[in-house]
């Protein structure tokens, strides 16, 4: 499969216009596991984003860099209702 041409410029402007929007967020964690999860992405720096998840129970923020993005290991969308808005 072929990706898509992307660069880092075009990422970084996608994730500023979900910046304190509800967001749903896949993340591979390797040997075919993975995560979703539902949250507002809450800051937008040079180098990284940060989504403070939905999750009561979870204390803190989850922080990836643009990089992650553009690999594939990390995906992020804006929330809809099959993502469990």
């Amino acid at each position: 499969m072929i990706k898509a041409t992307n660069n880092i410029r075009a990422v970084k402007e996608e994730i500023r216009r979900h910046y304190n929007k509800g967001v749903c967020v896949h993340v591979e964690l390797g040997r075919n596991k993975s995560a979703d999860f539902t949250g507002v992405l809450s800051g937008v720096y040079p180098a990284l984003f940060t989504v403070r998840p939905d999750d009561g129970s979870y204390r803190g923020k989850t922080a990836y860099s643009y990089a992650e993005i553009l690999c594939g290991k990390v995906t992020v969308r804006a929330r809809d209702p099959e993502c469990g808005a």
